[in-house]
């Protein structure tokens, strides 16, 4: 199925294995000449694609590529959430994995693809890019181009933002991402005092492997209480969560998951990543033949000097007492020490909504700067 759309621009729906690995192959030739780009691993977006995701089980999408003169140029994708739709029940569908050159004719024919096919499903209002959902990666760049982004975040060309805007979209969130140096870091004293007054009631364990999946289901719960007031904040379902915990324990060590425990149970968690990134950047996405080989040994050898903080709560209800922030300080701090073990320098904290300042104060406190903005957008379709 293709809709011409001027300047020889065809938009054609991704329906087959076939245009899907021409649809995962477009931002190759977006970001040519882009020396912070890091290319995806082709095996990964395969996977997070395929209809046995689990995101897939509650959500439906469609997909598109710009064809110029016959050569793909860009994508699209639109997605109805319907955990979102239960939760919220305001119409609203998402847009993500957009990439183009910086020509408004192909932005424009590959936005009004999307946003048609959304109307017919009956939506009033898009927003993005989510790419696919909440829990994944999220947001346009629009400030930290001069830096390669951190694993499982988003990167884009400086043009994405005006470009976006001028097909009818409107700022809608804020996204940030903080850089805390570990060799500089000193506990702040404000810790210690919340330590002295919960007297000894907080635990902080690492994983167990032994009792992954139940720790999985632990974090996942403590998560999913401690967002569900954040924006468009949609759950993570037991089958998500466990493909993702799974998927990392092959790269991330069992310090760098940690639960924390308020007399006897899980009240807070933390999550950090190494910045695979590092260790795959010059692989061009792929991982076969040799690549596998060659990022274990890195992890193993070389570990990367950066790491993120992507996945972090302390259960509601803590949230407005002295547990809350002595958990916070307590779990952040866990995970510090075997990085920098490690030898990891920096860690990313990502991504903090610019409103969050409960969030965003805890880590200036411990010294982090702001190294990346995002922008989420949204047009109403009526």
């Amino acid at each position: 199925m293709s809709k011409p759309s001027g300047k020889n621009i065809d938009i054609r729906e991704v329906d087959s294995k076939k245009a899907l690995k021409v649809f995962i192959r477009v931002p190759w030739s977006i970001y040519k000449g882009d020396p912070h780009w890091i290319p995806p691993l082709l095996m990964e977006r395969k996977e997070a694609f395929s209809s046995k995701h689990p995101y897939f089980k509650h959500a439906q999408w469609k997909a598109w590529i710009a064809y110029q003169d016959g050569i793909p140029v860009g994508r699209v994708s639109a997605q109805i959430d319907e955990l979102h739709q239960q939760r919220y029940n305001n119409k609203t569908g998402f847009f993500g994995l957009i990439e183009a050159p910086d020509d408004p004719a192909i932005f424009s024919a590959l936005f009004e693809t999307a946003e048609n096919w959304l109307r017919q499903k009956g939506m009033q209002q898009i927003v993005g890019p989510f790419n696919l959902g909440i829990n994944q990666e999220v947001g346009v760049l629009t400030e930290g181009f001069d830096t390669p982004p951190c694993v499982m975040t988003s990167h884009s060309p400086r043009y994405y933002g005006a470009s976006i805007e001028k097909c009818g979209y409107q700022p809608a969130q804020e996204l940030l991402a903080y850089e805390l140096d570990i060799h500089t870091y000193t506990t702040p004293s404000t810790k210690q005092e919340l330590i002295d007054r919960t007297a000894g009631r907080i635990k902080v364990r690492q994983l167990n492997r032994k009792t992954m999946e139940a720790d999985f289901e632990v974090m996942r719960d403590i998560f999913n209480d401690a967002w569900q007031d954040n924006w468009n904040f949609v759950p993570f379902t037991r089958e998500e969560f466990l493909a993702i915990g799974k998927e990392l324990l092959t790269v991330v060590p069992n310090d760098f998951l940690q639960i924390a425990e308020l007399d006897g149970k899980p009240a807070a968690f933390i999550a950090m990543l190494p910045d695979i990134n590092m260790a795959i950047a010059d692989l061009n996405g792929r991982l076969l033949p040799f690549g596998w080989a060659k990022l274990l040994w890195r992890l193993k050898v070389r570990f990367p000097k950066r790491c993120r903080i992507a996945l972090m709560g302390v259960r509601k209800k803590y949230q407005n007492t002295i547990f809350g922030p002595a958990m916070a300080f307590m779990v952040v701090d866990s995970v510090l020490v075997p990085g920098l073990s490690r030898g990891s320098q920096q860690v990313e904290l990502s991504w903090i909504l610019k409103q969050n300042k409960p969030t965003r104060n805890m880590i200036e406190k411990f010294g982090g700067k702001i190294t990346k903005r995002y922008h989420m957008y949204s047009k109403s379709l009526v």
